[in-house]
């Protein structure tokens, strides 16, 4: 099953209350106070994500099983675990990003991993 988490929205201005996530060199911020999910996500210039995730809003999905949703889609990004209990891989949907999260009972909601 697929059910909406956030919609990332790249950004070049600094936002209240962002968090730095070190290993992929992106600012993030407004998930937690967002009602509806919503994601800004700023990146710093040498940040190993793909273009088309820098520069194009994404959707995310929690997924109950990230193989079976990543089977025969086109990856852009392959699996991998950026916190505790949290599995995450894009695809690449008629031209836009789109991100899949697994969690799992160690995670809260798996908010800023993409």
């Amino acid at each position: 099953m697929r059910t909406y988490h956030h919609l990332g929205i790249p950004t070049t201005r600094v936002r209240p209350g962002e968090r730095y996530l070190t290993e992929l060199k992106v600012h993030v911020s407004g998930y937690e106070t967002s009602p509806y999910g919503i994601e800004w996500m700023r990146f710093e210039p040498d940040c190993p994500v793909p273009e088309l995730v820098r520069t194009v809003p994404h959707l995310a999905f929690k997924v109950d099983d990230l193989e079976t949703e990543l089977a025969g889609k086109d990856v852009l990004i392959a699996p991998n675990s950026p916190s505790p209990g949290v599995r995450v891989a894009f695809i690449v949907d008629n031209g836009a990003p789109v991100e899949f999260l697994q969690l799992d009972a160690r995670a809260t909601d798996g908010s800023s991993e993409g």
